[in-house]
């Protein structure tokens, strides 16, 4: 007996997960001097417009919910086609 995931809800959990890792990050690396500037450098290089501003934080939690979402979309797709 093997349950079935819910894509929709993995991916809205993953979404938002993602999305407040971003911001607390974010928030950490503004409020420090060099710790965590490294990792947000290398976010700025994936996610288009992501900085350590207010806006550039917003538009990096944007892309990391949408990022995030489709992983969990794929995940569960894959989890309940390996289930059957």
């Amino acid at each position: 007996m093997h349950q079935k995931l819910d894509a929709k809800a993995l991916a809205l959990s993953l979404g938002i997960l993602w999305s407040l890792a971003i911001l607390s990050i974010s928030i950490v690396a503004l409020y420090s001097d060099s710790y965590l500037h490294h990792i947000t450098s290398f976010f700025s290089s994936i996610y288009l417009g992501y900085s350590l501003s207010l806006t550039g934080i917003l538009i990096g939690m944007v892309w990391a919910f949408v990022d995030a979402a489709i992983g969990g979309l794929v995940l569960a797709w894959l989890y309940n086609k390996l289930v059957k």
